[in-house]
This record gives structure tokens, sequence and C-alpha cells, in this order.
């Protein structure tokens, strides 16, 4: 996979894609990383990137000219393959689980990080595939909000993890949440890890996930056990008389 980020502050990528898994997918050539400073596709003397919207109100506007240019050149660098352009914006699509895994087939994407008040309206017209949204609120800028879907998207490319299934278990990729989990000591200021993990009974340790996973899921996002998750219909809810209601 190649990704290409354009952003007229390039720096807050470079600390991101130079540590913890992020860097090691690049190193085992898993991944490449291409950062498009927005700045470079400027023609005045002041690298202007925005500018007061026609209409007036608040806020500057990222100007249509740098980011059509840049587009370009990046087609030009890799003309091969296809680019899928992603703009980050509150009006897009809420990002999700399901969403990565279908980003993560894709072997070209390009994140428009937006900044001040928006992007130019002809720059979506023409150029964007799609706009995604990772939640209700707003931030300073789309870099934030593209690290957080790279890192999602990057970390299911394969051979990317150290175990496959550590992805394969996560939350939301059932449609639970994960169960709990402990790691050595055995026993940490009079808190025991649960019996049944030091038993070495590999069905019932699975048994105890399956359930503990049920049982967070039940009192922490309810709203999990109805929703189809990448095609597979969830667990009953917990008013189902089933039994999970005792859970």
């Amino acid at each position: 996979m190649r990704i290409d980020v354009i952003t007229p502050f390039p720096g807050m990528f470079e600390a991101i894609f130079a540590e913890s898994m992020l860097r090691q997918a690049s190193l085992k050539e898993r991944v490449q990383y291409h950062i498009w400073d927005l700045r470079d596709f400027t023609e005045d003397r002041h690298r202007t990137v925005d500018d007061y919207p026609y209409g007036g109100g608040a806020g500057m506007i990222l100007k249509p000219e740098p980011i059509f240019r840049c587009i370009e050149a990046i087609r030009r660098d890799s003309p091969e393959s296809d680019l899928r352009v992603l703009l980050m914006s509150p009006q897009g699509e809420t990002f999700s689980q399901s969403k990565a895994a279908s980003l993560a087939v894709e072997s070209r994407l390009v994140f428009l990080c937006g900044h001040y008040r928006g992007v130019d309206e002809r720059v979506i017209e023409t150029l964007v595939d799609e706009e995604i949204s990772i939640g209700d609120y707003i931030l300073s800028g789309g870099e934030l909000a593209a690290a957080v879907i790279i890192d999602a998207v990057v970390r299911l490319q394969p051979g990317v993890l150290g175990n496959s299934d550590s992805a394969d278990g996560d939350s939301f990729v059932s449609g639970r949440l994960d169960h709990p989990h402990y790691t050595r000591p055995e026993e940490f200021r009079g808190l025991k890890v649960p019996d049944v993990l030091l038993s070495g009974h590999h069905a019932r340790i699975e048994a105890w996930r399956e359930e503990q996973a049920l049982r967070r899921t039940v009192e922490r996002r309810p709203d999990l056990l109805n929703r189809d998750a990448d095609g597979i219909t969830g667990a009953p809810g917990p008013d189902d008389t089933d039994g999970t209601q005792d859970l």
C-alpha cells in the first residue's frame, strides 16, 4: 500500500510515521508514506494556501489551486495506479472498524487534510472520492483525523503486526468489545489474575473470554449487540430471553 498525505503542516506526520507500528510497517516494506507540503504548490512569495470565503463569514478556506496542483503531482509521481482521495471532514461518513477493513484492501490512498474553516467546494466536487469523519466533534485540522485512520488501516496490512491474530481479536471486529487481559505478575498488590487463565485449559479459557467480552459489551456498548459487523449479525441484546440479561 502507498499512502500520500496532503497537508500545510507536514511536520505533524514526520514524527507519527517515525514511531511504533507505523514505522515498522514502512521498514517491512508493507506501506510507503509520502507527505506533501501543500505550500510547495503555491505560486506567491507568501506561500498562501487559504483565503477569505466568498459571501463573507468567519474563518478561512483552503484554496483550490494548490490542492489541484498537488494531486496532479501525485498522479505524475505514480501514474500506474488509481488514487482514492479521502477528505477529512466533519460532514463525512463516520469512521468505523469495518470502514478501516474496506480501506485496507486499497493499493493507493490519498489523505487530504482540511484546515481552517474548510476546503473550496470545487475540490470536493472534482477531486475527492470520499469524505470521512472520526466523530461528531471539531478538530483544528484534518491531520489528527488522518493519522487515526492511517493507523487503523495500516495495522490491517498483512505482515505488519507480529501476530496476525492480534487484529482478529480486536474490539469491534466481531461486533463485541474485547475481553479483559492480564500479564505477569500473577498477583499485584493483592489483585490476582483470574484462576481460569492460569488453568492451562484452553476450552475453559476461551469460554471465559467469550463470556467476559459479551458481559463487557452489554454493560458498556449494548448498541453493538444488534448491529451487523461485516455482514454478521451481532449477539442478542441484553433484554432478549436467552439468558444474556443475567450477564
